[in-house]
């Protein structure tokens, strides 16, 4: 990355101009301090629809709504100075006519600042991604394994096994880049089918689930952080197991409450911890003059 992009916003063309030579490093963040975090290490940060699972609870990303989105991306926004941050566009804000989704995206941007949408679908939404692109809004795609169709894919399967699959994500892919998306999210998707779309694709692919030959990686945050136990995907690596240390600080915090050792003075105002008090009665002590000799009665 050169000297230039660190010291500005990166933008949705430096990401599409990035190569496999200088990946593009992507998580994902819903809050402002999970973006303050990221934003000096990674290129992208999306402000992804699985905080419906991740923060919310729910089974799926289904349930999420665009002013969740928007108050997320909000959020994220205020955290992040210096990557190019991508929301989502939720389950059902995009797919009923291209001229929704425009006022959606355009509500999106204008109430959160970011740089782009992010879509899910392939062939289907190409003349959507048109649409959005031809009237100012970058889209990022997403392919392969798709969260908004899980209840037609069966579940959360990998996608391409089979010849017709294999070649229904290939033009899925292909349509999205040609329709304008500044770069391609390929997700579950098998390793050797993703890498050929990788290599041949006119726009970067960033995968997740997908092969290590791609232009771009992202995964969401709380899974490498160990924060989210729900389950951990096959292509998760987790870097931390920071739920863990936070199971331990907040039973060390339960337990001094309990044992009454938490507050102590000094996390009290208008109290003097015993020690300083004991060394404030000391010094007194040896600073205080001599009481003077008495007289002698005459």
């Amino acid at each position: 990355m050169s000297a230039a992009s660190r010291d500005r916003r990166i933008s949705t063309k430096d990401i599409s101009a990035r190569s496999a030579d200088d990946p593009i490093v992507a998580l994902t963040a819903y809050t402002m301090p999970m973006a303050k975090l990221l934003d000096p290490h990674c290129d992208l940060i999306l402000v992804g629809d699985s905080l419906g699972m991740v923060v919310y609870g729910l089974d799926s990303t289904l349930g999420v709504t665009l002013d969740m989105m928007i108050a997320h991306g909000q959020a994220v926004m205020r955290g992040a100075s210096r990557a190019c941050v991508v929301v989502d566009m939720p389950f059902g804000s995009y797919q009923e006519s291209r001229e929704i989704a425009f006022r959606n995206a355009a509500r999106i941007m204008a109430e959160t600042g970011c740089a782009a949408v992010k879509l899910e679908g392939g062939v289907e939404m190409a003349e959507t991604v048109a649409f959005l692109v031809a009237r100012g809004i970058p889209v990022l795609g997403h392919v392969g394994l798709k969260p908004q169709s899980v209840h037609s894919h069966g579940g959360f399967r990998v996608q391409g096994r089979d010849e017709a699959m294999a070649e229904a994500i290939r033009r899925d892919a292909e349509a999205i880049a040609a329709a304008g998306a500044f770069a391609v999210v390929l997700e579950g998707t098998v390793e050797p089918l993703a890498r050929a779309i990788a290599a041949d694709l006119a726009a970067p692919v960033i995968g997740i689930g997908a092969t290590p030959a791609a232009q771009g990686q992202i995964l969401v945050s709380e899974d490498i952080l160990g924060l989210y136990g729900e389950f951990t995907p096959k292509f998760v690596k987790r870097y931390a197991d920071l739920g863990a240390a936070a199971a331990e600080a907040i039973a060390a915090y339960a337990r001094e409450v309990r044992a009454h050792q938490f507050p102590a003075p000094e996390h009290c105002f208008g109290v003097v911890p015993a020690k300083a008090s004991a060394k404030v009665k000391t010094l007194r002590n040896t600073t205080a003059p001599a009481k003077a000799p008495a007289k002698s009665p005459r």
